[in-house]
């Protein structure tokens, strides 16, 4: 709008400017018609045209005939003056054009049945004046204003957005299962109120479905641990009584699948935990030892079976080996994958390799010799219960493989499946270094 004020200002002076230039040229025809008549009267007839006359102006008048008839004492160049008078005429009395900063007027007129051409060219320096002196302070106020307005933005942004800056805090420092002691935001603001409402509807649904998961956690433990025990400690019972070789092998067997199924309770319990917000046990843990763990457990339920563990380096560092972790479900992870090993190979044995090479992972492969899953099975390979073409007529609920991707991203880790060969699996783990 200050813009628009200015350029229209500007038009305005120079319209002005140039009606007066058409005015001075008429008024002097006036006076040289007037010398004309009395030559006596020149000395007066000049000093009323001084009067009268523009600042820096130069003036010429022609007859019809385009013969100078009068030019003022101004030494002010108009070098186009020809160009002009070849464009007035009857038709087209009125030119306008500017010459830098100064208004050039040519005009035709008549005056008492004659025809005159008059060309002026003036500077308006009292109109440039007031031009400039509103350029200033059209600025000026828009800088004060523009000022004002940015303050009074930031004032009024951060009335508005104190309490949800509190908010926000407040909610950042939220943690499941705790009631903050003050959680209340404090504003006159209908939006912010309703916010904090639902703030506190959230704090307590939230604290009541912890408590909840938590009290469940307990009682599924009790539950089921506690008869999980007492059957192996019935099985070890009968056990000892029997004296039948082949049956003492077979409870033998039972009793290790039944501490099997206790271990992945125990994982499950322990995965919830973590996920429901409280801290697993933590340590640095040497993946080859624990796979050896492992590999020495289900051996005893699989003694024909083979495990070939290598390492990509002779001589690997335990620095290298070690990551930091929860070793009760690293164990079950692992154990589902060594599982899966013994429960999908053809040939009786799998290769377990150990690289150390990358400085910022660990990597364990997997790879046995056995019937592969279809490149759409593998999608839905880390799906809850989900079990390909290759699993027909074997044991399981298809939870390992889901299992053991929580475990891995639990850790910051990831698994992948792949099938490097023909009729050969391989899954891949990586987990960051300790």
């Amino acid at each position: 709008m200050f813009v628009i004020v200015y350029l229209l200002f500007s038009a305005y002076r120079e319209e002005d400017f140039q009606q007066r230039q058409k005015e001075e040229i008429i008024t002097t025809l006036g006076f040289i018609s007037e010398i004309e008549k009395d030559k006596k009267e020149l000395a007066e007839a000049l000093d009323r045209l001084t009067i009268n006359s523009l600042l820096n102006e130069k003036l010429l008048i022609f007859d019809s005939q385009k013969k100078l008839i009068y030019s003022n004492l101004d030494d002010v160049p108009v070098v186009y003056s020809d160009r002009l008078l070849l464009k007035l005429n009857e038709k087209n009395a009125w030119i306008e054009t500017k010459d830098g900063l100064s208004d050039v007027v040519g005009i035709y007129f008549r005056d008492k049945e004659k025809g005159y051409y008059g060309i002026s060219k003036a500077f308006d320096e009292f109109g440039y004046t007031k031009l400039s002196f509103l350029r200033n302070l059209l600025v000026a106020v828009f800088l004060l204003f523009t000022t004002l307005v940015i303050l009074i933005a930031i004032y009024i942004s951060k009335r508005l957005t104190q309490p949800i800056t509190v908010l926000a805090g407040l909610l950042e420092n939220y943690r499941i299962g705790e009631t903050p002691d003050n959680n209340y935001v404090y504003s006159n603001t209908l939006e912010i109120d309703y916010l904090n409402n639902k703030f506190q509807e959230l704090v307590n649904r939230a604290n009541h479905a912890y408590i909840f998961q938590k009290n469940s956690i307990h009682h599924i433990s009790h539950q089921l641990k506690t008869p999980i025990a007492v059957l192996i400690s019935e099985m070890e019972r009968i056990q000892a009584k029997s004296h039948d070789k082949n049956l003492q092998t077979d409870i033998s067997r039972q009793i290790s699948k039944t501490r099997s199924l206790a271990e992945i309770i125990n994982t499950l319990l322990e995965i919830s935990k973590i996920e429901s917000g409280q801290k697993g046990d933590q340590q640095v843990i040497r993946i080859d030892e624990l796979l050896f763990d492992c590999i020495s457990e289900l051996n005893l339920l699989n003694p024909d079976f083979l495990f070939e563990v290598q390492y990509h380096q002779t001589e690997p560092d335990s620095v290298a080996l070690s990551i930091s972790g929860n070793e009760l479900l690293l164990r079950q992870a692992f154990l589902n994958l060594l599982n899966n090993c013994i429960s999908y190979s053809d040939n009786g044995k799998a290769e377990i390799s150990i690289n150390t090479k990358k400085p910022e992972a660990l990597q364990v492969f997997f790879t046995n010799s056995g019937k592969t899953i279809t490149k759409e099975e593998e999608s839905f390979l880390f799906s809850h219960f989900f079990r390909g073409e290759n699993s027909r007529n074997k044991m399981g609920f298809g939870l390992g493989l889901t299992l053991s991707k929580s475990i891995f991203e639990m850790h910051n880790g990831r698994i992948s499946y792949s099938v490097p060969a023909y009729n050969s699996n391989r899954f891949e783990v990586n987990l960051p270094r300790s």
